[in-house]
């Protein structure tokens, strides 16, 4: 039987060196991983080029990385909740490369899938596409864009089983299924860690094909970025 349990998030993340490009899950707060994130700012890993949705906010999430100076490049789709990344743009210190979303999920799939680049319409004409080829398919113009070479892979779910098949629960899904498939190592935090056979078939989202390591977090604390109520 196929088991992939490493005991905690320092197992997990071993390998992670400076240097290395590293897509993280999440979208917002919402289903980062959280424990493998503490893990690789306690070791002070450095010098990484992160893809990422976002990039947290400024004591959360990637924002810690950032805050330690541990990243060197921020590839994302989304960034205005965070000071510190905005401050580290602006005086230079950090390289930035913002994607169109629908781009940055199909370049992460487009490298599950083995697939070396995409053409899609995004961007085209805009600041997005300078210095990348054009083709013009059916009377219309597509960017081609390159398929995603990550180190490792990092995503959260909210139960997997010991080889490491996934299920994510409701808006944690987000980008955490195309990155698990994109990681040359896919290492899975999860919330609940079950055997093999506890998860029915037909509601597993990532199989376990795509991971490698997958470990039970802990402390998680699902902080929500913005919270707004309704006046008296």
């Amino acid at each position: 039987m196929i088991n992939k349990v490493v005991t905690d998030a320092g197992a997990a993340i071993a390998g992670i060196t400076d240097g290395m490009t590293l897509m993280l899950g999440g979208f917002g707060l919402c289903g980062i991983p959280e424990n493998c994130i503490r893990e690789i700012v306690a070791r002070g890993i450095s010098g990484l080029t992160c893809i990422s949705n976002n990039a947290g906010v400024d004591d959360f999430g990637i924002g810690l990385m950032l805050r330690k100076r541990q990243v060197k490049k921020m590839i994302a789709s989304y960034v205005g909740e965070n000071a510190e990344f905005e401050r580290q743009l602006l005086t230079g210190e950090l390289e930035v490369e913002l994607v169109p979303q629908g781009t940055l999920a199909t370049r992460c799939m487009a490298a599950g899938y083995g697939m070396p680049a995409i053409f899609t319409p995004a961007g085209v004409g805009t600041e997005v596409a300078e210095g990348k080829e054009v083709r013009n398919f059916g009377g219309k113009d597509y960017l081609m864009e390159m398929a995603f070479d990550a180190d490792f892979a990092i995503v959260k779910a909210w139960k997997g089983d010991t080889a490491g098949n996934l299920v994510y629960r409701q808006t944690a899904r987000n980008f955490n299924p195309v990155m698990a498939m994109a990681g040359k190592i896919t290492i899975a935090e999860v919330e609940e860690l079950v055997p093999v056979g506890a998860l029915d078939p037909d509601h597993i989202h990532t199989p376990g094909i795509y991971v490698h390591r997958i470990f039970q977090g802990t402390n998680y604390e699902k902080r929500i970025e913005q919270r707004t109520v309704r006046g008296h």
